[in-house]
């Protein structure tokens, strides 16, 4: 056992799926105008006025220290913004570097001394963060020792390329900065690459079988479900850092969904209709690969489905067709802070329900800007810096190119999942359905391993813990990585700043669990492909041709699912 400190998002400062979806459809801006938080915010700040003297007060007199050139404040060791030497060496630079720190930090303290309640604290502090941050000395091309610097090292050009990627980059949406160039990496080449074949195309999904890379196979197969609101190849992101080609290494026999992106006229898709989808691509992997069952690994809200298919199949007689069910950064449970409600209300659930049904469909696009706000410092700022103020193209990164290709969500299944998390459906036996069957997660007996990732900011590891506690599993293992929601993931060995921790989910809460899971160096990859091993039967020799005379290969992976806008 290990008691070593990892670093962690506290439970009650995440941004979770739901909010997204709920905050989505109407974009950062509607998150930004004053609402009752606001209100609750300024009432409980007018009733401590002994508080705000204390506050203003202390912020005074740094002030004058800055003023005077007395003052010592100066950023975090983690703050990278202000890591050019000018920010310390020019005196106007360094008041203003120290003033904006002062005042922010005043800022963060009273919101603070507020004490509202966890929802109302997280709309404030998004509004806060994002105010603050915006307002950076930083983001300022007047103030910017990069930006000046730019300027004379390209006799000027800087400031007109800055200008015409802010043009480009307004003319639609996400209306951020862009994190990657759009031919930065050519999907099937680049990302997505490796070898296989589609061997069933619906209306909703392509299934991919994957070229075995060992003589000898785990005879039970894993069929991947990924999200519904990214493209599928997170898992498969490039040559080296692909988990799939990691596990095909190891013997493991893999099929993977790729969704089809939906138009407004599959605005009907719902949740059922992806849970159908599920059964059929399971169906469809069993009849290949001549087994019984298979393993099942869902991701992020693909889990979510995966979880629910996973107890309609036990519900009508069919559970032992999962050999194993692996969550991976899923939530189930969406209880925060002790408190069984999700961050979302009423009316805006309904409002999100509506504008996505006025549309047809939830805009990724949309998505990807509220995702961006939720982290401005890291994913919009430090892009506003690089290629507005410098005037430089953004370096390519195969992670923010496969975040960048967004996708939409069919209305149906965008109103599916909001009241799933308005109402915690899943964390009540027979509250939830699918295909028609009552869902009980406790029901789901299969082995599970279920992941999380101790810095995600989407899918938080308390989330996935008592997630993983809603299983019926006798068999169970919960995971740690050390990583966010995206690094969790894209995780191979060899990182030696990686670890994870594991052990089963047996305490009741996660941080009883955290204080006596053990602790293990590297990536959890190699611990999961063994305890697929485990759990696959006996290898044999591996198939001569991928899919069937059934199913034969329709054409090359990653297929042409992947390719649609």
């Amino acid at each position: 056992m290990s008691t070593t400190p990892l670093p962690t998002v506290p439970d009650e400062l995440t941004a979770p799926l739901d909010l997204l979806l709920t905050s989505g459809t109407r974009g950062v801006a509607a998150r930004m105008l004053p609402d009752s938080s606001w209100t609750r915010l300024g009432r409980s700040l007018a009733g401590r006025p002994g508080t705000l003297a204390r506050r203003g007060g202390a912020l005074a007199r740094e002030l004058g220290a800055i003023a005077v050139g007395t003052s010592d404040r100066s950023p975090a060791k983690a703050d990278k913004r202000f890591g050019d030497a000018a920010w310390q060496q020019n005196p106007a630079l360094r008041r203003a570097m120290q003033a904006y720190l002062a005042t922010s930090h005043t800022a963060a303290a009273l919101l603070d001394d507020a004490e509202l309640d966890w929802r109302d604290h997280e709309r404030m502090r998004f509004v806060l963060d994002n105010l603050v941050e915006g307002l950076s000395p930083t983001n300022n091309p007047l103030l910017s020792p990069l930006g000046w610097k730019a300027m004379v090292d390209t006799g000027g050009l800087s400031a007109a390329r800055g200008v015409r990627a802010l043009v480009r980059d307004l003319r639609s949406k996400p209306r951020v900065p862009a994190m990657v160039e759009p031919d930065a990496f050519a999907v099937g080449e680049d990302v997505a690459a490796t070898k296989g074949a589609v061997v069933l195309q619906t209306r909703t999904f392509e299934l991919i079988h994957y070229t075995p890379q060992t003589e000898k196979v785990h005879a039970t197969p894993l069929l991947i479900v990924p999200p519904v609101i990214n493209k599928y190849y997170i898992l498969d992101i490039a040559p080296g850092r692909s988990l799939i080609e990691y596990l095909l290494q190891q013997g493991q026999q893999v099929f993977a969904i790729s969704w089809r992106n939906p138009h407004a006229r599959h605005r009907d898709w719902d949740a059922d209709t992806y849970g159908a989808a599920i059964v059929e691509a399971l169906d469809t992997v069993q009849c290949i690969a001549g087994t019984d069952s298979a393993h099942v690994l869902g991701t992020c809200s693909g889990g979510i489905l995966a979880a629910m298919v996973a107890a309609h199949l036990t519900e009508i007689g069919e559970g032992d067709r999962i050999a194993g069910l692996t969550l991976a950064v899923t939530v189930l449970d969406q209880t925060r802070a002790g408190t069984a409600a999700a961050v979302m209300s009423e009316r805006a659930a309904a409002a999100a329900i509506r504008d996505s049904a006025a549309k047809g469909y939830l805009d990724g696009r949309t998505l990807a800007e509220m995702f961006a706000w939720l982290r401005p410092t890291d994913l919009v700022w430090r892009y506003w810096v690089n290629n507005y103020v410098q005037g430089r193209a953004p370096a390519a990164f195969d992670v923010l190119f496969w975040n960048s290709d967004t996708t939409r969500m069919a209305a149906a299944l965008h109103r599916d999942l909001v009241l799933l998390g308005l109402r915690n459906a899943l964390t009540m036996p027979g509250a939830a359905t699918m295909l028609g069957a009552p869902v009980d997660l406790a029901t789901v007996t299969a082995d599970a391993y279920v992941v999380g990732g101790s810095a995600d900011h989407l899918c938080p590891w308390q989330s996935t813990y008592r997630s993983a506690r809603l299983l019926g599993s006798k068999d169970s293992r919960f995971v740690l990585s050390s990583n966010g929601h995206i690094a969790s993931l894209v995780n191979p060995p060899g990182n030696p700043r990686a670890s994870f921790r594991f052990g089963q989910p047996v305490p009741e809460t996660p941080d009883e669990w955290l204080a006596a899971a053990e602790t293990a160096p590297d990536s959890w990859w190699p611990d999961y492909a063994r305890w697929l091993a485990e759990r696959s039967g006996p290898d044999i020799d591996t198939p001569g041709s991928l899919g069937t005379r059934q199913f034969p290969p329709l054409g090359p992976a990653p297929g042409t699912y992947v390719h649609h806008n």
